[in-house]
């Protein structure tokens, strides 16, 4: 059987395990998403459409990694004006493997099946933890060493997680007034403490390589959006 779908605004024709290549979810590797956006299902010449969307039918994915797309570039020249303009893009992508394609508001048996191997692994560790007792003083003494490994894990994801810049006090700015900044890059600045023209143009050329590393947007651009929110932040 096979699923047309819809999912960050495209259309993919998927069947069970497709490793399939969508625009970012907001997900963690091995979660398991569902895609409700069913256009059409069927299997050989039977095949049933939406109006626009198939009621009670859903696809349920794993999430198999999450990454970046080539980068694109944009390069424009204006003839006689001496001006040139370069931007380069890279699309935040998520790998998924199609899981399941369920039909009449059928639930996902991923989720279901996941918790009861969950519970089995549970009584699994219980019953090796009651036989392994005369070891568990042998083991305590490695204990502090691996907690101390899990604390800094936690410590590197939440530096992870943390913004790249502080963000300044007061009104931010329209960042979509600058040329080559829409909607979605402006959220995205945002949400790395970037707010304000003055922000942007007191940039450094370390911040750019920061940016150009954690974000979707190349050196040459950022350099250009800099050069544009020193002339805004005069006024």
């Amino acid at each position: 059987m096979f699923a047309v779908i819809k999912t960050g605004g495209k259309q993919y024709r998927v069947a069970a395990n497709d490793l399939l290549k969508i625009e970012k979810l907001e997900a963690n590797v091995g979660d398991i998403v569902e895609i409700g956006n069913v256009l059409a299902h069927g299997e050989g010449e039977n095949v049933t459409f939406g109006a626009p969307f198939v009621d009670g039918a859903m696809v349920t994915a794993e999430v198999v990694e999450q990454g970046k797309n080539r980068t694109v570039i944009a390069f424009k020249k204006r003839r006689r004006q001496n001006s040139r303009r370069k931007i380069g893009h890279r699309q935040l992508l998520t790998t998924v493997r199609i899981a399941e394609i369920l039909l009449g508001g059928a639930k996902p048996a991923k989720k279901a099946a996941a918790k009861t191997e969950a519970k089995a692994e549970v009584a699994a560790k219980t019953e090796a933890k009651a036989e392994a007792a005369p070891r568990a003083a042998a083991k305590a003494e490695a204990a502090p060493k691996k907690e101390a490994k899990a604390e800094t894990t936690e410590d590197k994801t939440a530096e992870a997680a943390a913004p790249l810049f502080k963000a300044p006090k007061g009104e931010p700015d329209d960042l979509t007034v600058i040329k080559g900044i829409g909607p979605v890059a402006a959220g995205q600045l945002n949400e790395q403490g970037i707010t304000t023209f003055a922000q942007i143009a007191k940039l450094s050329d370390k911040d750019v390589a920061k940016i150009d590393e954690h974000m979707p947007f190349s050196a040459d651009q950022i350099k250009d959006w800099r050069e544009q929110a020193k002339e805004l932040a005069k006024k």
